[in-house]
């Protein structure tokens, strides 16, 4: 867990494109308290509030005066839609590089950066944080495990109740990087690509049920695997959530609503120092229904603590100690994959291979 900073480890200067939520809630905290981030600035094209947090830290009045600046490592958390443009920038000008998701628009764009920082020899990793949700550990735990038996089915929900549109313009027009499938939808994406692979095909249905909605904000997409079907979903319209997991085996079933509590608790400004960071309420435990040494069992399981500062950890030690990024180019690669696949299915109405 995380400790109070201290000198004795070598720091990596990084600096953030952006200080919107994303970079004041997801960012900024994790990177502070790291003993390895020295948290340089941040880019703010209108509202300078990044030194309101951070006092001592610098506000970039354009990415190329970041860029000049002695950094690290750059954050791009910026609309999806300049995540490529942005992205190759900072490579280009020889930094490491975090990517928000979704990683960029298009497939080629996600190789073409991994190429780069491959020739280049700097790391690029996705910020696929909800890997460290408290609900997904507890889920890939099951799952290695073996307690459900032959895996055959899992579906993952990321539901909302939402009707309004959003005040960001960025999300609510036409564009590349717009909807749902390309915000919520590489979380959920991500997830079964990290527990499963790959899937040898996909075949998806997206829609628009927001009144005057310009983006899609429902999505139901099928993943098609040998031996395991996968479905992930996602919509604005459910006031009353169906289980976030579940997952049917041969022997039995794991049902787990979502409950990490990170995201809650750093929108009011809690800091991720405590011990009990990322521990969800009891009463949102998994239920557990399956079969172990021929007894039946039907029993509630404690949740693990989810914890977003594993992945800056992870990051740190790529770049100090040159390991493979928590999350890889590669994996971007791979949702985007999926999510073009899905693209394309809903269009020709169609199974997609991949």
């Amino acid at each position: 867990m995380a400790k109070k900073k201290h000198n004795n480890m070598q720091k990596i200067k990084t600096a953030l494109l952006s200080y919107g939520m994303s970079g004041k809630v997801f960012h900024a905290p994790f990177l502070d308290i790291h003993p390895g981030f020295e948290l340089l600035g941040s880019w703010e094209r209108s509202k300078k509030l990044i030194q309101e947090d951070y006092p001592e830290v610098k506000s970039y009045p354009s990415i190329d005066d970041l860029l000049a600046d002695d950094v690290d490592l750059v954050i791009v958390n910026t609309p999806v839609g300049t995540h490529y443009e942005y992205a190759k920038k900072v490579l280009l000008a020889g930094k490491h590089a975090v990517v928000e998701k979704a990683f960029t628009t298009t497939v080629a764009e996600a190789e073409e950066l991994t190429q780069i920082a491959k020739e280049k020899g700097l790391k690029l990793a996705v910020f696929q944080n909800r890997r460290w949700d408290s609900d997904f550990k507890t889920i890939q735990k099951i799952i290695n495990e073996q307690v459900l038996g032959e895996l055959v089915e899992a579906e993952f929900h990321f539901d909302r109740y939402n009707p309004l549109l959003s005040p960001k313009a960025h999300k609510e027009t036409a564009n590349d990087g717009a909807g749902v499938l390309k915000d919520l939808g590489p979380h959920i994406i991500d997830q079964a690509v990290c527990l499963f692979g790959s899937p040898k095909s996909v075949f998806a249905d997206i829609r628009y049920t927001r009144q005057n909605s310009l983006v899609d904000d429902w999505f139901d997409l099928l993943l098609i695997y040998e031996n395991v079907r996968v479905r992930l979903k996602a919509g604005f319209f459910v006031r009353e959530a169906n289980p976030a997991y579940t997952i049917h085996g041969k022997k039995g079933s794991f049902l787990k609503p979502r409950g990490d509590v990170q995201e809650d608790e750093l929108k009011i400004g809690k800091k991720p120092n405590l011990e009990s960071w990322g521990t969800e309420p009891e009463n949102l435990q998994g239920l557990l229904h399956t079969e172990i040494d021929g007894k039946i069992i039907r029993e509630k399981v404690p949740t693990l603590q989810g914890n977003y500062f594993s992945f800056f950890d992870g990051v740190y030690n790529s770049i100090i100690n040159d390991t493979t990024e928590p999350v890889t180019g590669q994996d971007g690669v791979k949702v985007m994959q999926i999510i073009e696949a899905a693209i394309a299915s809903n269009a020709q109405r169609t199974v997609i291979n991949l």
